[in-house]
């Protein structure tokens, strides 16, 4: 659309719109008609048809508009309201209600939708009567600017929604609806210990707001507090027992953090048992199954979410995602066409492209496989903020603060227990089979990938990341007193205690911790750190087609991939140096040739007997929650080793970035 033409249609909209307000909709009409026939796609053109076909009593008309305009742009809060009005004409209430909760849903500032349900729940009998009737007071009586605010965010105008806010906060320091909204924002904006920090204030100065409580619970899954949340949700359903239906899902998805599976099943199931069409939920109980190894109940989850909704690309994603699956012609033809124009949304193309890349991969049809992996892998980049040269200066100040005079200096400071075992390495490097393998063992609780390392990282460096140029972590560690290594050491296994049961050893399977492998020396000097490895270019690839839910940002590009493995390598061989012994390096490509004898060597490293349940690793029952979370219950196999070669041709940017030194430690045909 060039500039002139888009002057005209937007000149040609805004005199429908004044028609419209005058009551000509004879002129209305003409004008959006014009803009249509261009641009048939304008949601605003379209929306303002939708009103000319009400005013005219023809909502029939009124609905097929919308229904077209919702499947183009399904976060179009006002279509789906206007909807819902014309439903309501129409007498169909059960429908218009699902048109008003999704517009409500999408943007919660539409009073009108709040009061038109007000009557239908109260029809109907619903306990969320009362929810709607405090929404529209509260909306009456909410500053215009806090209004604005949840409008910005509706439409995800997250800078105009924070500066708005921030502006309103200024002179109303302790608001308790500005508070919340602010964590919305920060939360949106992955700054979840602020959010975290706004929503414990804003519960405990307003104890019965639901949605605060809700929304802090929410912060809390997210930053893998799983217990702290439960704990939360579990007590905000028994203070709030009426407002089950608003609670209900932070609390399912509070149980399945906190591995209580069962009872987040009941709560999922019950969800779908009342709102059979919503496909969120689908994919939500389908991860579960997922994790806990029900993969074909998992399979039959994402399918129905996937017909609920056929351009919900994380149905499709999901269904990829469980590695085993392989789409049939129908569905690779479905997704290609909600790829190609049903979907405008960007997570869902990103979704898409990814579940695509794999079905094309199954089919071997390389060419056509790596260029929806591509696709998406470049959509994805545009989301992220991934630096490199950040990255330089974390490894650089690793290395420069941590010598081996450094740790002499400090030897014996931290707590000596010997219970924790870290698996560590880049992701789709092997680690969840190493700690599928030591899970397996009768000594050796599994837990997951524990944030607390990470955490103690955050607090050491501060709001202030850099001192004169030099990242404040990890140089703090040369400032901080001596007995404070100890006390951290031992918070971590206090901090921890809940996610084990009552073996003498766990796990702790965060990869990014290999940036934290001096740290860990300090606090706990006789912890156990293995370090898992592959292949340069198979773990690489590997990790270009994964889809991550979560950080793990540097994927999304072949160079930046190539060099995020440089780097890793580069830090990890100072470790070595430095720490000689601490670090047990396990290839993967060793594991699965010689499996008895890989597992041996680990068990040795860890000081553990051998068990015969390490081998039979895949007979282990427990919740896994990474991408391997099938393989790992499998058997070894060979075939996935050399799967990145298939792409071989496409992958230069990835050699090149790896470098002459790492390519040639690990030469392409050592496989």
């Amino acid at each position: 659309m060039t500039d002139t033409s888009e002057n005209i249609a937007q000149k040609q909209l805004r005199i429908a719109q004044q028609a419209l307000a005058k009551g000509d909709l004879d002129g209305a009409e003409h004008a959006v008609s014009e803009v249509l026939k261009s641009y048939p796609n304008d949601p605003n053109a379209s929306y303002t048809l939708a009103i000319v076909h009400r005013m005219r009593k023809n909502p029939s008309a009124a609905i097929a508009t919308l229904d077209k305009l919702i499947s183009a742009h399904p976060d179009f809060a006002r279509a789906y309201q206007e909807k819902g009005i014309n439903l309501l004409m129409v007498s169909e209430p059960q429908t218009a209600g699902v048109a008003l909760e999704k517009a409500v849903a999408v943007d919660p500032s539409l009073i009108e939708s709040w009061k038109l349900l007000i009557p239908l729940y109260k029809k109907w009998g619903s306990q969320r009567e009362d929810e709607a009737r405090q929404q529209v007071k509260l909306l009456l009586d909410l500053p215009k600017e806090l209004v604005t605010v949840i409008s910005y965010l509706s439409a995800n105008r997250l800078v105009d929604a924070e500066r708005l806010c921030r502006y309103f906060l200024r002179e109303n320091k302790t608001h308790i609806e500005g508070m919340r909204l602010l964590a919305e924002i920060a939360t949106r904006n992955n700054i979840l210990d602020d959010a975290e920090f706004l929503l414990e204030t804003v519960t405990e100065l307003a104890p019965n707001h639901i949605d605060a409580r809700v929304q802090f619970t929410q912060v809390l899954h997210k930053r893998q507090r799983f217990h702290k949340a439960f704990d939360h949700a579990k007590k905000l359903l028994r203070d709030f027992p009426e407002s089950k239906e608003r609670i209900q899902r932070a609390y399912a998805s509070a149980c399945f953090g906190a591995g209580h599976n069962d009872e987040a099943i009941r709560h999922y199931l019950e969800m779908i048992e009342r709102e059979p069409s919503d496909h969120f939920l689908r994919v939500g109980l389908g991860n579960i199954y997922s994790a806990v190894g029900q993969n074909d109940e998992a399979v039959l989850s994402f399918k129905k979410a996937a017909q609920l909704k056929p351009n919900y690309g994380d149905a499709y994603w999901s269904l990829a995602n469980t590695k085993s699956y392989k789409f049939d012609d129908k569905q690779l033809s479905e997704m290609l066409v909600a790829e190609e124009g049903l979907t405008d949304d960007p997570i869902d193309k990103i979704q898409l492209a990814f579940a695509i890349g794999k079905a094309f991969e199954d089919r071997k049809d390389f060419e056509r496989s790596f260029f929806y992996y591509e696709r998406g892998n470049s959509l994805k980049a545009e989301t992220t903020h991934y630096d490199p040269e950040q990255l330089q200066r974390r490894i650089d100040s690793q290395i420069q603060i941590c010598s081996t005079n450094f740790f002499e200096d400090r030897e014996g400071l931290g707590n000596n227990a010997t219970d924790p075992i870290f698996v560590l390495g880049l992701p789709r490097a092997g680690s969840t089979l190493l700690e599928q393998i030591l899970a397996s063992h009768s000594l050796v609780d599994g837990t997951m990938e524990l944030h607390n390392i990470i955490d103690l990282a955050k607090r050491l460096r501060g709001r202030d990341r850099t001192t004169a140029g030099v990242p404040r972590y990890p140089k703090v560690l040369e400032e901080l007193e001596d007995s404070y290594f100890k006390k951290f050491g031992t918070q971590f296994i206090d901090d921890t205690r809940i996610y084990r049961g009552d073996a003498p050893f766990f796990i702790d399977k965060m990869p990014n911790n290999f940036f934290h492998i001096g740290l860990i020396k300090l606090v706990l000097p006789n912890a156990k750190i293995i370090d898992a490895r592959r292949h340069p270019m198979a773990c690489c690839f590997s990790g270009y087609k994964q889809l991550f839910g979560e950080g793990q940002e540097f994927s999304y590009g072949l160079k930046s991939m190539g060099n995020y493995y440089r780097q890793y390598v580069k830090l990890m061989d100072h470790w070595d140096h430095v720490l000689p012994g601490f670090v047990l390096r396990v290839q993967y490509e060793e594991v699965v040739e010689n499996l008895e004898s890989e597992v041996n060597r680990i068990l040795n490293f860890c000081g553990l007997p051998f068990e015969d349940a390490c081998l039979n690793f895949h007979q282990t029952k427990r919740s896994v929650r990474t991408p391997s979370a099938e393989q790992v219950r499998q058997p070894i196999y060979k075939s996935g080793l050399e799967q990145w070669t298939n792409y071989k041709e496409y992958l230069q940017p990835l050699i090149d970035s790896l470098g002459t030194e790492i390519m040639e430690r690990y030469p392409i045909n050592s496989g």
